[in-house]
């Protein structure tokens, strides 16, 4: 699965086009890329299988894309933009929308950015923590400029920072990230959402928040419980893509 790279607004932004029929866009998590995220558990794979033409990019800051060390570069709304530019650059005009918690949140914004090129979206990953926040990105930060992973106290934090090792990830450019992209939705906000939504977690993920609260903010949005999974195990379920499959398929 070759990459390709195009400029999203001087940041070149790395992805995979697979597949032949109505697209898919995957958004990956914070601290991962889209290899990890997407095809290393298979769901472009599976997705291509369906019958979908799967593009998966690389965030800004992620992966083989640009990394900035500023983190007036990053800002949900300018990743969404990313996601925006890329769907251009390609000549997509309308696209289903699936995000991974951080990716989740790029695709709520984008949903409310540029409602008219999205079929439908799914939230995995995040749920009412859209709304209340998924607590501070000091310790996050801080956790990817630590001397190593066993010198962080926070559970939560350490876990990312132990992820970023594994990814070989740039720690400064997530630092950055982390600082400026953890924008919430108002409820009225989500309220103007008027796409088909899914919002899929895990019943033992700790940081997304109560699926079926955000889903209900949203107009005939509807929730799906990833059973016994947690905030990183629930990427790759079984349960999980079948009843994102099912969804998109219900959806044209």
């Amino acid at each position: 699965m070759a990459t390709q790279s195009f400029n999203s607004d001087g940041v070149p932004i790395a992805y995979l086009d697979e597949g032949e029929g109505a697209p898919v866009l995957l958004i990956h998590g914070f601290a991962s890329n889209h290899k990890v995220n997407w095809v290393a558990t298979s769901w472009v794979r599976d997705l291509v299988h369906a019958g979908y033409r799967v593009i998966a990019f690389d965030n800004r800051g992620h992966g083989e894309s640009g990394k900035p060390h500023d983190p007036e570069a990053y800002g949900t709304p300018n990743m969404a933009e990313d996601a925006r530019r890329l769907l251009d650059h390609l000549g997509i005009p309308r696209a289903h929308v699936v995000g991974y918690s951080m990716g989740a949140r790029i695709a709520a914004f984008l949903a409310l950015a540029h409602p008219d090129r999205l079929r439908a979206v799914v939230l995995s990953g995040l749920g009412e923590g859209l709304v209340k926040g998924v607590g501070a990105p000091g310790p996050i930060a801080a956790a990817m400029r630590a001397p190593s992973a066993e010198t962080v106290e926070d559970e939560d934090a350490r876990a990312f920072r132990v992820f970023a090792d594994q990814t070989g990830a740039d720690r400064e450019a997530l630092a950055a990230c982390i600082t400026a992209s953890r924008q919430t939705l108002t409820p009225e906000e989500l309220g103007r959402i008027r796409l088909p939504v899914l919002v899929a977690v895990g019943t033992a993920d700790t940081i997304a928040g109560d699926p079926a609260a955000l889903a209900a903010l949203i107009p005939g949005a509807r929730a799906f419980a990833i059973p016994g999974r947690d905030h990183m195990k629930a990427v790759g379920d079984r349960a999980h893509k079948k009843a994102v499959i099912e969804f998109l398929g219900e959806h044209g």
